[in-house]
């Protein structure tokens, strides 16, 4: 094993879940005001009824997917009755859908951020990247899901990415796994662990922001600052 491998299948799990959590518990303490999507609605919203709900929707669906490939190992799917062959079709169809409505979601939230003004007024830095880290990941997953595991017949990535991802919890990375895994699943891994260094410093964070005291609060009331016909005195 190189010291480049070392690097990017050891070191960089860890700094980036590191970074994870310790930018996460610094965002709160510092910037709970920050913790916010920092909506944009009230300057544009006809694009962003399309785009939200199917970046939104579609990341769920590839969140979902991810978990089932990546985190739980092969052999509990396959004593819940899911043959090889059944999840391999799951996870090309779902898969598919998933992937188009995310890209699709994106491209219309990148477009709304530049070519709407006041929108773009309100873009930072951070956000920048943040879209293009987005756009990298999610094209690298599309490449996984149509080039390799559609066109070239599939790639058993749970017997190698899922098992090395799972060991960096239990402080096992078998990195001879990912040194053997194709091109695209060690760029779409690499990338990965980028973008959870940046999740905490980025509107990323309002994915924790769980509105559950929202059915319970009380209403908001707006009144109006111009007397109404029905509100004024009579002389």
């Amino acid at each position: 094993m190189s010291g480049g491998d070392l690097v990017l299948w050891v070191l960089l799990p860890y700094v980036s879940l590191t970074v994870f959590v310790m930018g996460h518990i610094w965002r709160y303490r510092h910037d709970q005001f920050g913790w916010t999507s920092r909506s944009t609605q009230l300057l544009e919203d006809r694009l962003l009824r399309w785009g939200n709900p199917l970046f939104h929707y579609g990341a769920f669906a590839a969140i979902g997917g991810h978990v089932l490939g990546i985190l739980i190992p092969a052999s509990l799917v396959q004593s819940i009755g899911i043959s090889e062959t059944a999840y391999h079709v799951i996870s090309v169809s779902a898969g598919t859908v998933a992937w188009v409505a995310v890209i699709a979601g994106l491209l219309i939230l990148a477009y709304r951020r530049v070519m709407v003004p006041r929108v773009r007024v309100t873009t930072t830095r951070v956000d920048v990247v943040t879209f293009g880290v987005l756009f990298v990941v999610i094209a690298l997953g599309i490449w996984e899901t149509f080039g390799i595991n559609l066109l070239q017949g599939g790639y058993d990535y749970r017997a190698t990415v899922a098992v090395w991802f799972r060991g960096i919890f239990t402080f096992q990375p078998h990195t001879s796994l990912m040194m053997s895994a194709p091109l695209i699943f060690q760029l779409h891994a690499v990338t990965a662990w980028f973008l959870f260094a940046l999740w905490p410093f980025s509107r990323l964070v309002h994915a924790w922001s769980i509105p559950l005291t929202f059915l319970g609060r009380a209403q908001i009331l707006y009144r109006s600052s111009v007397p109404t016909s029905g509100s004024r005195r009579a002389p």
